[in-house]
């Protein structure tokens, strides 16, 4: 009876252990495959235009695409936060210390899934322009790490350069272009391009999901839109959209 009970012990000991073992070899997985997730190697193919479609590319003005940096590209927080919405231990891609009213503040950095391959393609279709609400002594330097030296961010604007009305920032795109019929806006906040809805693309706000694809599935869009010779004649059809978010 004593030798039944010591051996029914040492199952449950067993079993525990194992389940521990288990359980930690499961979450290296899931850590590893978040990663490898997030950062897998994609294509989009630009194949060479048809002469017809280089004719009609070469009849209509060069476009200029507008981006959003918090939420659309990125994710950030800062030291002051007491929960982030990114899952604790996950680490960020960058940290910025800027100083802010002469306060030092470090910046965690999340990048948006496959952001640096889709700047690397619509930056071969668009002149690209940043335009964030944030404070310019953060997004200059959120912006210079994604440019990574490609000089394909040169252009930005800022708060001071937002309108404020009714406590939300507004971005006029007449600040960047004149011509309405050539700009596009890529914005997860609909209030801040409220004045511009026919020239912006709505894209869900990103916080932390590794698996995200919302800047792939929106290459197509684009790769197709520089061809218009007016982009509200597309995007107006998706003013429903705006209210997803």
């Amino acid at each position: 009876m004593l030798k039944t009970r010591q051996c029914l012990l040492g199952i449950r000991t067993f079993l525990g252990v194992a389940s521990r073992i288990w359980g930690f070899i499961m979450y290296i997985l899931r850590k590893h495959l978040r990663t490898i997730i997030q950062y897998q190697t994609v294509r989009y193919d630009t194949l060479p235009l048809s002469s017809i479609s280089r004719n009609r590319l070469s009849a209509v003005k060069r476009k200029i695409l507008v981006l959003d940096l918090d939420e659309t590209l990125i994710h950030s927080h800062h030291d002051g936060v007491l929960r982030p919405t990114v899952r604790p231990g996950t680490p960020p891609d960058f940290i910025l210390k800027v100083v802010i009213d002469k306060h030092p503040v470090r910046f965690f950095v999340h990048k948006r899934p496959h952001v640096d391959f889709f700047l690397e393609v619509v930056s071969q279709w668009y002149e690209l322009v940043v335009f964030t609400a944030s404070m310019e002594i953060y997004g200059s330097a959120v912006a210079d790490k994604l440019d990574n030296n490609r000089n394909i961010l040169k252009r930005r604007y800022y708060r001071q350069h937002c309108t404020l009305d009714l406590g939300s920032y507004i971005k006029d795109l007449s600040v960047v272009h004149n011509d309405m019929s050539s700009i596009v806006i890529l914005d997860n906040s609909p209030g801040a391009y409220r004045s511009h809805p026919d020239n912006a693309i709505p894209i869900k706000s990103w916080f932390s999901d590794p698996s995200d694809t919302a800047l792939l599935n929106l290459l197509p869009m684009l790769d197709a839109l520089r061809f218009t010779a007016d982009v509200r004649s597309v995007l107006s059809r998706n003013l429903h959209q705006h209210r997803l978010w």
